[in-house]
């Protein structure tokens, strides 16, 4: 097995299972950092190379995610980004959500004049949805890919089928509890949109995020929000910007998103399928344990497919113990949410389940 810890002097200190609030910053990308603070606190800024090095950026997030990096746009995080998006879209539509999805999923749709529908994430997660396309005919579904609680991941291929026989609807999708888990074609999704905060499991620090868009999506959404450096040049007039550059109104941080190129390139390096089968192969072995323990609930214990992020039953008592083990972790929804990347190991699992029965 590759030895993935090496890049990571945090897991020395503590056995991590806190991916799912916040990825650890691998050695190659604290190293880049440094070297661009040092340079920008001796010579100060170059603009054009800032330019650069977000073209740049958005070229390796066309490469990593198979998307056209001129439907790229860098925003600070996901949050922001469906916002923006949101106020583009016509008021009249009618958006199904998923019940308890992140609360920066559902909470800018609730706050507009929309018209909410829901679907439950307990049960047949899939069958939920496509019950409530029927009932609902909803124009828009906007859900996270992975939920944040339990780590219910929806199945890609259902997505597939419900865009075949519903093409009008609008699929908006939040990456974030899910890229950087596996090897990923944005081009031959059936995503009109992905956006993503890229601190968890694309370790690349807080302040940088991306959204992908298909080009048919410009046909549905007309963003509103504009800064100068949406344009393309001094003389641009703002009826020229590109739907991508709406999302980008000012000055972009090359520091914070040269750290998430960095981390795209770094994830090459190890090999995205090399991560993806880490992360399979121990993500199925800790499911197998918690479901024997009893641990999971029975929607996460019944689904055959699952990411690698649980919420385990447990109280406070509990969330202690393994802190007092020097386990790493966090307390939602009631339970204790652990998360597994392919920087942990069967040892982390094994430690985990010892301090649990301890």
């Amino acid at each position: 097995m590759p030895d993935f810890k090496k890049h990571f002097p945090a897991l020395q200190e503590c056995t991590y299972l806190n991916t799912p609030a916040s990825g650890l910053l691998p050695a190659p990308v604290y190293a880049w950092r440094k070297a661009q603070e040092d340079q920008f606190f001796k010579h100060g800024n170059d603009y054009a190379q800032t330019i650069e090095t977000l073209n740049d950026v958005r070229k390796t997030l066309g490469r990593f995610f198979h998307a056209s990096e001129t439907d790229i746009a860098l925003v600070p995080n996901f949050s922001l980004g469906l916002n923006m998006l949101l106020e583009g879209l016509p008021q009249q539509q009618k958006i199904l959500l998923l019940n308890g999805d992140y609360p920066s999923v559902n909470w800018p749709v609730h706050m507009r004049d929309f018209d909410v529908c829901v679907a439950e994430t307990t049960g047949n997660v899939e069958h939920n949805i496509e019950a409530a396309v029927a009932r609902h005919h909803p124009t828009v579904f906007i859900f996270s890919v992975v939920q944040w609680l339990n780590g219910i991941k929806l199945d890609l291929g259902f997505l597939e089928e419900l865009k075949a026989y519903h093409p009008d609807l609008l699929l908006i999708a939040d990456g974030t509890q899910y890229l950087g888990t596996e090897q990923f074609n944005f081009r031959d999704s059936p995503l009109d949109v992905l956006g993503a905060s890229a601190y968890k499991w694309l370790l690349s620090g807080y302040g940088n995020g991306f959204f992908l868009f298909k080009e048919t999506i410009k046909e549905d959404v007309f963003p509103s929000a504009i800064g100068f450096n949406s344009a393309a040049g001094f003389d641009s007039r703002p009826e020229e910007t590109t739907f991508a550059k709406h999302f980008e109104p000012g000055h972009l941080d090359a520091f914070n998103f040269g750290s998430l190129q960095q981390s795209l390139q770094f994830m090459e390096t190890l090999g995205v399928e090399a991560i993806q089968d880490e992360i399979v192969k121990l993500s199925q072995k800790a499911k197998t344990a918690f479901t024997k323990a009893g641990l999971l609930s029975e929607t996460v214990a019944n689904r055959e497919i699952h990411s690698s992020i649980f919420n385990l039953k447990g109280n406070d008592a509990l969330f202690q113990k393994l802190k007092s083990n020097n386990i790493t972790c966090s307390q939602r929804g009631g339970g204790i949410r652990v998360g597994f990347h392919f920087y942990n190991t069967e040892e982390d699992l094994e430690i985990f389940l010892k301090a649990l029965h301890a």
